[in-house]
């Protein structure tokens, strides 16, 4: 086959399996399976490139996420490593650091980093400011230490494993974290392609809101006066979460909407 058959092909058996833009995504495929430095279509499916293009083919028909198959995603300004030891950054977390980035901060604390892309995102976004990053898993601090290396942010960004605030000491003016918060009886409704992210970080296996009864009643110990608190929230859950930023004495609730217009983040403010 030509390059243009195998295209052909590849998305044919895309589209058979139910992927909507299967010609996009063959394209990617194809890309990603092609090694730059094979000018020539013909040299690259003598060296065995074909095989490996199919290959990818077949794990998306599974619906293995096309991000997990490229190794990266695009999130903000910047591109980062993924892969299924890390929540894949999503859109709809880009409110979260947009909205971050409306108030000052020097010193910055992520609860739950997985892949980095909020506190990386932030610091490369202000170039003064440093930062922890903290995960239970020792795997998605592996990928957010990729990141921290490609976007050459080394120096200014720790990375430690913590159960939330665990292992944290010190003050800070701004926490964020985009904890599991999909409740266990949503998980059967999702994606299929969630099934190969993990699932510690989709789901806390109760109401959705267990991460959120330990981030907002911590939060007042680890922030400076005036600090800010800044969650994701899922669309549901806005009442639920301002509520306890009301009981925790956060002062300037804002649950503020992502790009769909649905309830994304809640941010207060400790009084100082």
């Amino acid at each position: 086959m030509n390059e243009t058959e195998t295209l052909s092909r590849g998305a044919g058996i895309l589209a058979e399996h139910g992927i909507t833009d299967a010609q996009r995504e063959a394209r990617l495929l194809l890309r990603a399976a092609i090694p730059r430095r094979y000018a020539d279509y013909e040299a690259a499916m003598a060296g065995g490139m074909e095989e490996s293009f199919f290959d990818l083919i077949k794990r998306r028909c599974a619906r293995e996420p096309m991000s997990h198959l490229l190794g990266y995603r695009d999130f903000y300004e910047h591109r980062f490593n993924v892969s299924g030891d890390a929540l894949d950054p999503r859109p709809e977390t880009e409110t979260l650091v947009i909205a971050a980035l409306e108030g000052a901060f020097s010193r910055l604390l992520d609860l739950g980093t997985g892949s980095g892309c909020i506190l990386l995102s932030l610091l490369a976004a202000r170039p003064e400011a440093t930062g922890v990053g903290t995960d239970v898993s020792d795997a998605a601090l592996r990928v957010a230490r990729s990141n921290l290396a490609s976007l050459e942010l080394e120096g200014r960004a720790a990375l430690i494993q913590s159960d939330w605030y665990d292992m944290i000491e010190g003050s800070f003016d701004l926490i964020v974290s985009n904890p599991p918060y999909i409740a266990l009886d949503e998980m059967e409704g999702l994606a299929p392609e969630l099934s190969f992210e993990p699932r510690k970080a989709l789901t806390d296996e109760g109401d959705g809101l267990g991460a959120y009864r330990v981030i907002v009643p911590g939060a007042p110990a680890h922030l400076k006066p005036a600090g800010r608190l800044m969650v994701e929230i899922g669309w549901q859950q806005g009442r639920a979460v301002r509520d306890m930023f009301a009981q925790a004495g956060f002062d300037r609730i804002r649950v503020l909407p992502d790009l769909d217009g649905r309830d994304r983040v809640v941010s207060g403010i400790w009084p100082g």
